[in-house]
């Protein structure tokens, strides 16, 4: 359920505004309201939370500040700078920690004459270390609909309508003024628009997490079944997300077979014990139903509409086939075989023959290299096999993060 900011006032008490400033300023919040909402990536949302903001009040500088306990997680951008990720303690003796924990915006015309006497004061190392020079400073709580405060928004240094088209890091302060009252309003504005989406995006974020936690433990339960681990998942999935990467897909598909692969062989649940764990060769009548499994799988997943269980359901169905068509269950050949499923046929093969079982040692891992290269064209598909020798160094890190305890 997504939750709604309070609408935007202009009112102000006794405060006078030019009309068509005000409206197209009110008008624009709409429009940044509108694309905040729609945004469901956190960093692109953080980014444009700060660029807007620059935008609207026409400032120097950003910074989003959001609480994580006792902490403030600080993502600044200062002129043309990248959007960039550091921490600092949440204390009401900083400018920023004061107005998270009161919920009071500060508009200080020039931070470098505050008072001895306030409860907060203002940082210089920054503007030390840099050669910057901040002078007026606008700090606004982040306050969601239930009045929860989650961080706060800061804006330094409204430069003047008068000012050169371009400053240099030390010129900036001799060209600003402080912000407006109708300007303060503005940024409390889209605090609270931000509020609400950066809450959002959060909550979809954590629906997503529970989603996909219980997808992962429904493919372990059939790994579990089948001696295989949840380190084999973890693997398997990572390297079915480098191979694609190397092959080009867009970051969506990547993410869509990371998730999806680790349910390839779900199908093994309608397996019967005696036939899974069969310690000797099957009988042809035996391997008849283990190559059932991908198409017990397909069943089992196809059902839901969800895009992520339709392309798991495709996986399952497919990462038996085989390029040259001698796999199963449909004996599907070349580019008949839908790209996630010659994926993940290289990547379970690639951890299947690396991984340590009670019935087998691993191989060396130079010689599955050598296997993978020597089936391409027959086993795998080619163009697979050269994206996953071009994402060698990623798949043997990944190989020596998830090993299983001895």
């Amino acid at each position: 359920m997504s939750l709604r900011p309070a609408p935007f006032d202009l009112s102000l008490g006794e405060a006078k505004f030019e009309p068509a400033a005000a409206l197209r300023l009110s008008q624009r919040l709409i429009q940044v309201g509108i694309a905040l909402s729609s945004e469901t990536d956190l960093k692109r949302l953080l980014e444009l939370i700060v660029a807007q903001a620059r935008e609207l009040t026409c400032c120097d500088g950003a910074s989003l500040f959001l609480r994580e306990g006792d902490e403030l997680r600080f993502f600044v951008v200062k002129r043309n700078e990248e959007l960039r990720d550091l921490r600092l303690p949440l204390s009401p003796s900083s400018i920023v920690g004061y107005v998270v924990l009161t919920g009071e915006s500060l508009n200080l015309p020039d931070v470098y004459q505050l008072p001895p006497n306030l409860p907060y004061a203002f940082n210089p190392q920054v503007d030390r270390q840099t050669g910057y020079r901040t002078r007026s400073l606008l700090t606004v709580p982040l306050r969601d609909p239930s009045g929860n405060i989650l961080g706060a928004l800061q804006l330094l240094n409204r430069l003047r309508p008068d000012r050169p088209a371009e400053l240099a890091p030390n010129q900036v302060a001799e060209w600003s003024q402080p912000f407006s009252e109708l300007e303060v309003q503005v940024a409390e504005a889209l605090a609270s628009q931000a509020a609400v989406a950066y809450q959002n995006v959060r909550l979809r974020e954590e629906l997503k997490s529970a989603h996909l936690e219980t997808i992962f433990c429904l493919a372990q339960a059939a790994e579990y079944r089948d001696q295989d681990t949840a380190f084999h998942l973890k693997r398997m999935s990572h390297y079915s997300r480098i191979i694609a990467q190397e092959l080009g897909l867009c970051s969506h598909e990547q993410e869509l077979i990371f998730y999806a692969s680790p349910l390839h062989d779900v199908g093994k649940i309608g397996i019967p014990d005696a036939i899974l764990h069969k310690p000797g060769p099957l009988t042809p009548e035996e391997r008849q139903i283990m190559n059932r499994h991908p198409e017990i799988g397909y069943e089992i997943l196809s059902k839901s509409d969800s895009e992520l269980m339709q392309k798991s359901a495709l996986i399952a169905l497919t990462h038996h086939e085989k390029f040259d068509g001698s796999g199963y269950p449909r004996g599907l050949k070349g580019e008949e075989i839908p790209l996630e499923g010659r994926i993940v046929a290289l990547a379970d093969v690639f951890d299947a023959l690396a991984s340590r079982r009670p019935y087998k040692a691993a191989w060396d891992l130079d010689e599955i290299f050598r296997f993978v290269e020597s089936n391409s064209g027959s086993h795998f598909d080619p163009q697979v096999v050269a994206a996953f020798k071009c994402g060698r160094s990623e798949i043997l890190e990944i190989y020596h993060r998830y090993q299983e305890p001895r």
